[in-house]
């Protein structure tokens, strides 16, 4: 056997895929495309104008700004209403304690 006569191995460098710039740049391009034609379709079925719209998520907005106010005014009022009445009963388990510890010491 020669030394000529060993197979050599197929190279592997063009078995790796390629990234064509032509693809990525056409990919980019469809994207773009798609979102200009479907903002077009969303201003041509919309059922009102953009400042009606607008106008009625401000005032939408607005009622959900008020009512989580008021929720947070309600929780605070209950959570001060639930101290007092802890300060309450953790004063009179004190006054409580102190009486029994005057009469031991009696």
């Amino acid at each position: 056997m020669k030394g000529d006569d060993v197979p050599v191995a197929p190279s592997r460098e063009n078995d790796r895929p390629t990234v064509s710039t032509h693809g990525t740049a056409g990919f980019i391009a469809g994207i773009l495309f798609g979102a200009f034609l479907g903002a077009g379709f969303a201003l041509l079925l919309a059922p009102e104008r953009g400042d009606k719209i607008r106008g009625r998520l401000k005032r939408r907005m607005r009622s959900l700004r008020d009512d989580a106010r008021d929720g947070i005014d309600r929780a605070g009022n209950a959570t001060r209403k639930e101290l007092r009445r802890r300060q309450r009963r953790i004063r009179a388990e004190l006054a409580r304690a102190r009486a029994r510890a005057e009469q031991a010491l009696d």
